[in-house]
């Protein structure tokens, strides 16, 4: 069996669909829905089992047998980056991640979790998986930076895989739950077909106007290289996942434009709570991923914008 916790989330579905496009449906998905829309990530797809996340690790704690299980992916979290409840969230993404890791190790299941581009904070040295590179900002990157350097005092004498995946902007299908966390294309879409415009802003911290620039990854892609680690579990390390260009939100903006037929950019002033908390820029250095051995190429925005926007508005 394998498990995906956070898998009626954005990402964790899209892994339970990879898995479902090859026949997997011995899957037992974990994760926490209050916020019941999520079923929706669901409804389309196969699984053998779903469990509450607060059962799954009351069962993990007391022993129960789950039976054989090969693969654990880790893609649940508290996610909110505005989250400053700092007990909350070091509980529920720290003390958890451990637990499972150390389950994992004691079961023999590869461990494939998911970290986060925002350990690099604002990015001003740079976006390398490097202690020199990582000061967090938030609680919510803090938590993915301290399991990160919990699994990096652990690694080398784990027996079993551990690979973690610092995802930079994602997109795609199954991520409208996320409401204001939605990405972009998203909103950009929704955007203009009400209204007719994007709306972005101005330009700050150097950058013109809708010229701060962003990873943009597509969700199938980062579902790729999840499974391609499970097939792969002699490879171990934590990764960045970005297609390691930077691109505009004026691109991903014109992509949408270009898409739908319609609509233009308005630019909007930039908000002051955000000045000096703000990523202007981010652009994953993949070198770590090729060394590893993956090589497949991944989607530009033009393309990724009509795959998605084609399943969205379809």
């Amino acid at each position: 069996m394998i498990v995906v916790t956070g898998g009626a989330g954005f990402i964790g579905s899209n892994i339970v669909e990879a898995l479902n496009k090859r026949g997997e449906t011995n899957i037992l998905v974990v994760d926490n829905l209050t916020n019941g829309r999520k079923m929706h990530n669901l409804s389309d797809l196969d699984i053998l089992d779903y469990m509450d996340r607060d059962d799954f690790l009351a069962n993990v704690k007391s022993g129960l047998d789950f039976g054989s299980i090969s693969a654990v992916f880790h893609e649940g979290a508290c996610s909110s980056t505005t989250e400053w409840d700092g007990k909350f969230i070091m509980r529920n993404n720290f003390e958890y991640s451990k637990e499972l890791l150390k389950w994992c190790q004691e079961i023999g299941a590869q461990f494939i979790y998911a970290s986060s581009a925002s350990v690099y904070g604002l990015g001003e040295k740079g976006f390398a998986e490097d202690r020199a590179c990582e000061l967090p900002i938030n609680m919510y990157a803090y938590s993915k930076f301290q399991f990160d350097q919990y699994v990096r005092s652990t690694i080398k004498k784990a027996k079993y895989q551990i690979a973690g995946f610092r995802y930079f902007n994602v997109y795609g299908p199954r991520e409208s739950h996320k409401g204001t966390m939605s990405s972009v294309a998203f909103h950009f879409n929704n955007q203009i077909t009400a209204t007719g415009k994007a709306r972005l802003f101005d330009g700050t911290a150097g950058y013109g106007n809708g010229e701060q620039r962003r990873d943009f990854i597509y969700v199938e892609d980062c579902a790729k290289v999840n499974l391609w680690f499970m097939d792969n579990p002699t490879k171990s390390g934590i990764f960045n996942l970005g297609t390691g260009k930077a691109r505009s939100f004026n691109d991903v903006a014109n992509a949408v434009i270009k898409y739908l037929g319609k609509g233009s950019i308005e630019y909007i002033p930039f908000p002051e709570h955000l000045k000096g908390a703000y990523q202007s820029f981010t652009e994953a250095d993949i070198a770590g991923l090729r060394n590893i051995g993956y090589d497949r190429s991944f989607i530009s925005v033009e393309e990724g914008v009509v795959k998605y926007l084609g399943w969205l508005n379809g």
